[in-house]
């Protein structure tokens, strides 16, 4: 497993390379900051670590610190680094505005909070809780977008303009996930166990919000300012406030 995950991200951190070195030569002020943010580092987890630091980092010792919280989760759990892989491929394949890996790497403020997110969780897992939170507080500060340490987020996942997502504590949420701006995702009351559980392949709309000890199934839609507290079956769309469902997938006929 860790020998695949390294092939792939080295496939990737490749192409990544290729296209920061064709940015560079085409624009020789912009080539400097990918010098140091790209061209300067010998894979992609070093780069990654380094622009996780550089966006939550406040001053040298900030940025220093933030790194270094990075590359301990990085080599203490290489299976985060193919994850990261697959959410930016994600962006480049749902995003119709974009063909390549470099515009979402450095100026997608969704990914790298995700990927921050995903260094929290790692250090929220291994009992370093006051550091998973601190990365949690400055990525609300400084991006917007706020998500706990102890959620669960699958891979190949999309923030899309994100601004102003917040994603609570023990919310579940799957693989091949888009979430656009302002969605709101938590538990209902006070229990913190009773937290949305969000199945693959999910579209949820910005303004959304989504509560409670509830089940959003496989392929299902939740539109733009939708507000949903019970069940959304597989395929099903919801719109409104309240959540109505429509579209839903017709069943299958018996034989």
């Amino acid at each position: 497993m860790a020998e695949a995950a390294i092939t792939a991200s080295d496939g990737l951190w490749q192409q990544v390379r290729s296209e920061a070195q064709r940015a560079a030569d085409a624009d020789p002020v912009f080539g400097k900051a990918l010098a140091t943010a790209i061209l300067a580092h010998d894979d992609f987890a070093a780069a990654l670590a380094d622009l996780i630091g550089q966006r939550l980092g406040s001053g040298t010792a900030g940025r220093t610190r933030f790194t270094s919280y990075s590359r301990d989760a990085f080599q203490g759990e290489p299976d985060l680094i193919e994850t990261a892989s697959r959410d930016l491929q994600a962006i480049a394949r749902r995003d119709p505005a974009i063909a390549d890996l470099l515009p979402p790497l450095l100026h997608y403020k969704g990914y790298v909070a995700l990927q921050a997110w995903r260094v929290s969780n790692w250090l929220w897992r291994h009992d370093h809780r006051d550091a998973a939170l601190l990365f949690q507080n400055e990525a609300s500060n400084l991006l917007q977008i706020s998500i706990h340490p102890a959620a669960s987020i699958g891979s190949s996942v999309y923030l899309d303009h994100a601004t102003g997502i917040v994603i609570g504590a023990n919310v579940v949420i799957g693989d091949e996930v888009t979430i656009l701006q302002s969605v709101s995702i938590g538990r209902r009351g006070e229990l913190p166990t009773r937290s949305p559980r969000i199945g693959r392949g999910v579209y949820i709309g910005g303004g959304a919000t989504i509560l409670g000890d509830i089940n959003i199934g496989d392929f299902a839609k939740i539109g733009a300012g939708t507000v949903v507290t019970g069940d959304v079956p597989a395929g099903c769309t919801a719109i409104g406030n309240p959540a109505r469902l429509t579209n839903c997938p017709k069943p299958a006929s018996a034989a």
